[in-house]
């Protein structure tokens, strides 16, 4: 992938974001890595409704320079996440409604779904709480990442991860729907999570036959 495909890229999943009900206003940011040492990001203040391929921004993965524009307040957490997870292809990081109940309880989400244990993994942990765009926030963060596709930030939101940036947005749509389960059957009696064993296989089984899921298989939650 080259630069205006890696702008491209990011523009539309910044759409995709919003038209899913996962992004309000401006809030929220997605990042691809592509040839090899440089990263395209969203700008900050983005309202992806009115921006075009050239209001993405490049990061130097290396050195963090930016060009073409501010890049998200939030770079910080993407680049560490890039630099000690060289699988990750591409990292999506919202505050969508369900997610940030579960971040303001700081409640782990345990396995309660055959597609959060999958893809995320045997848990959604909560990251510890750390002030927005600090290095104590890219430590904490990854340490919930460990072992994991997807975290919830404290008080604050979540961040899902991809070794594509269809996998990423597939991972963001799945945890939002494992929050607002676990929330709604606390209502009823309260989710049943899957055994832990269990989920780490199924994590693990995701992570070997399904790396290079077309988007429309990822997407549709279909089975196969």
């Amino acid at each position: 992938m080259d630069e205006a495909q890696a702008r491209r890229a990011v523009r539309e999943a910044g759409i995709y974001l919003v038209d899913k009900g996962l992004v309000v206003g401006t809030w929220g940011n997605v990042s691809l890595r592509f040839d090899e040492g440089f990263v395209a990001i969203t700008p900050t203040g983005a309202d992806y409704a009115r921006m075009d391929d050239g209001d993405i921004v490049i990061l130097d993965l290396s050195t963090g320079k930016a060009t073409g524009g501010k890049p998200s307040s939030e770079k910080g957490l993407h680049l560490e996440i890039y630099r000690h997870r060289k699988e990750i292809g591409a990292v999506v990081h919202v505050h969508s409604p369900s997610a940030s109940t579960c971040a303001a309880a700081r409640r782990e989400v345990p396995p309660i779904l055959d597609d959060l244990a999958q893809i995320v993994g045997p848990s959604l942990r909560v990251a510890d709480y750390a002030l927005p765009s600090t290095k104590k926030m890219g430590r904490v963060v990854l340490r919930a990442l460990s072992g994991r596709m997807a975290a919830l930030m404290a008080n604050h939101g979540a961040v899902a991860l991809g070794r594509s940036l269809d996998e990423a947005l597939a991972c963001c749509l799945v945890v939002e729907k494992a929050c607002r389960v676990f929330i709604e059957a606390a209502f009823i009696g309260g989710a049943k999570p899957l055994g832990r064993v269990d989920a780490a296989l199924m994590h693990e089984v995701y992570l070997r036959k399904y790396s290079k899921e077309s988007r429309k298989g990822l997407l549709s939650g279909g089975e196969g």
